[in-house]
Formats: C-alpha cells, sequence, structure tokens
C-alpha cells in the first residue's frame, strides 16, 4: 500500500513538474508573440524573433530556411536581400522541404547526419539535436523555422510537438499581417510593371529635396526621360514588348544612377531620376552619360536585338521654383533635345 502511494506521488511530483514546465513555455511563447506583434515589417518581426526564441529557449543556434522557388511570388522580394538575411536565412529546395514537413508537423530528430545536408554551415560542428517548425503562409509551406541545439537530449523524436505547433501557427499569422502591410505600401509607392518608384513617391522625394537644397543652399537637379519612338514600338511589336521596353529602361536607369540618386516612373514611358547635390552641368553629363548607354546597348528581344533610345531633359533647382516649376522646365528641355535628335 504504502509502494503505491510513493508512485502515486511519484506521479502526481511528475505531471506537477510538466505542468510548471508547459506554463513557463507558454508564458515565453506569449512574450515572444507580445514582441513581434509591436514589428512593423516581415525583417524586422523575423530578426526580432529569431533573437527573442534563441535567447528565450537557451538555444545553440536558429536560422530561418526558405524554400525555392518560393510558393508565393511576393514572398520576402527586396527586402530579403540585407547582410542580416544573408547571415540567418538559408534557401533550401521546396521538395526536399516538404519530406520533412509531410504533414505539416514540426521534424524533430538527433540524428544530425541525415539532416546535415540542410545545416547552415556555422551550425554544423556544434549541433547535436535538431526541431524543424513548418510556416505556413496562404495554405502553402513556404519556410522552416530550423532550432538547433549542442545536446542530443534537447530535441529528440519522442518529445511532444504542441509547442512548436502553436509557435509555428502564430509566427505564420504575425509575418502574414507583416507582409499584408508591406505590399499595401508597395502597391501605394511603387510601380507593379517596372519596379521603380511611382509619382507619388517622387513629389514626396523632390519636395524633401527642395527643402534640404533651402536651409543647406547645396544644389539639386531632376532629369525628365522618355522613350523614343515609343508609340511606333507597341504598334509593331506589341503591348508585351512595350511593357518589356519600360522594364529594361527602368532597370538599365537604376543601375547607372548613384546609388543616394533615386528613379521614378512619371506616367506611360516617362520617367524622372532626381540628383541629389547635383548642378545643372553635373545634370547634363550625367543626361549624356544615359542618352549614350541606350544608343550602344540596344535590349535583347526575341533572339535578336532590339534599339531602344531616350531623351532627356535636366533643371537645377534655384531654390525658388516649386517642383511643378521644375519638373516643367526639364520636360521642355527633354522636348528641345527631342527635336534636336529627331
Amino acid at each position: 500500500m504504502s509502494e503505491s502511494i510513493i508512485e502515486l506521488e511519484k506521479k502526481l511530483a511528475n505531471v506537477l513538474a510538466n505542468s510548471r514546465a508547459n506554463e513557463a513555455i507558454a508564458q515565453k511563447l506569449f512574450d515572444i508573440e507580445t514582441q513581434i506583434l509591436s514589428c512593423k515589417s516581415s525583417q524586422e518581426l523575423l530578426q526580432q524573433l529569431l533573437a527573442s526564441i534563441k535567447d528565450k529557449f537557451n538555444l545553440t543556434g536558429i536560422s530561418l530556411l526558405l524554400a525555392e522557388p518560393t510558393p508565393l511570388r511576393y514572398l520576402l522580394s527586396g527586402n530579403m536581400q540585407t547582410n542580416w538575411h544573408q547571415k540567418n536565412t538559408r534557401n533550401i529546395d521546396v521538395n526536399l522541404l516538404q519530406t520533412f514537413h509531410p504533414q505539416r508537423k514540426p521534424f524533430i530528430t538527433n540524428d544530425i547526419d541525415s539532416i546535415k545536408a540542410i545545416l547552415p554551415k556555422n551550425l554544423v560542428s556544434q549541433t547535436r539535436s535538431v526541431a524543424l517548425t513548418p510556416l505556413i503562409l496562404e495554405g502553402e509551406l513556404f519556410g522552416s523555422l530550423l532550432f538547433t541545439d549542442c545536446d542530443p537530449n534537447r530535441f529528440t523524436p519522442n518529445l511532444g510537438t504542441l509547442h512548436l505547433e502553436q509557435l509555428a501557427v502564430k509566427v505564420s499569422l504575425c509575418l502574414s499581417n507583416a507582409m499584408i502591410r508591406e505590399q499595401l505600401e508597395y502597391m501605394a509607392h511603387y510601380d507593379r510593371l517596372t519596379g521603380v518608384a511611382n509619382r507619388r513617391l517622387m513629389e514626396v522625394s523632390i519636395n524633401e529635396e527642395l527643402i534640404r537644397q533651402r536651409r543647406y543652399n547645396v544644389p539639386f537637379s531632376v532629369l525628365f526621360i522618355d522613350c523614343n519612338k515609343f508609340k511606333k514600338i507597341n504598334d509593331t511589336y506589341g503591348h508585351d514588348c512595350g511593357d518589356k521596353v519600360l522594364t529594361y529602361v527602368a532597370t538599365q536607369l537604376q543601375e547607372l544612377i548613384r546609388e543616394n540618386d533615386k528613379c521614378f516612373r512619371y506616367a506611360g514611358d516617362e520617367f524622372v531620376i532626381t540628383l541629389a547635390s547635383q548642378t545643372y552641368q553635373e545634370a547634363l553629363l550625367a543626361s549624356k552619360r544615359l542618352t549614350d548607354f541606350f544608343q550602344n546597348n540596344p535590349m535583347p528581344y526575341q533572339g535578336s536585338l532590339l534599339p531602344i533610345t531616350i531623351s532627356c531633359g535636366a533643371a537645377a533647382s534655384d531654390g525658388k521654383k516649386t517642383m511643378d516649376e521644375l519638373l516643367k522646365q526639364a520636360d521642355e528641355q527633354l522636348y528641345l533635345h527631342k527635336k534636336a535628335t529627331a
């Protein structure tokens, strides 16, 4: 009888210990969720998430595996290309990722040889057990949180996965909300065809530069650009070709200008480039450099080369002109340039 009581007491003690452990884990998950809910971007969310999980659960390492190719076309595009993401994320073939999560459940193992191929190189030597937690957006498996530990008994196949599943759901929801906000902001400020900033963002940028010029007396210039004979291109080759031309021009313009200069799609085949701290003479040199590039670099199209040229007009702010007056002056110079080269 006494042995039965002792066994019962042991079981009760285990239940209480597990309950306290589960309560502690739940509190840590709640703290993490509270922290990431305030994040305003997917990059900020991921940075905060990985740092918080590693700290609160005392993990040896943590990384984000991203399915390649991504099942979501907009997923983390552009914003992912940072030093932080290069250090903390790793691409993994989407089919391989699905083998670890066939039923969208966490994968846990201390057989490191079976998973070594997907481990980041900086984590291989110190990893003895691993947990993979699937991340789902719009019903698609797009990635997995990789937790590693130097203790082979930290993550074992018989370990319960309830808390990992709860974490995965919360992270996926928070990340989805952050990406939706980013998509809305992107659509409001960037041209979906060419990827360059749109007219709304241009107005904000130019007005900021005009204020900076008046305050600090630094030069500021703009270029007004359009594609020569763009209507003829559309009529001859079709609108799909016309879209490719606009994308080609926008991409090349962004690559040719300085890092602190900005390119905007104004309307149709018209673009505006702001030249921070550039005088009118410097703007003319930039204009010539851009027009010469397109003159000498036709666009590859359907196995051949399609001649694409641009006309460019420059204007420099005198600290008195409004944005509309500055753009009008650059547009007038563009017209004169186009007339002279016709």
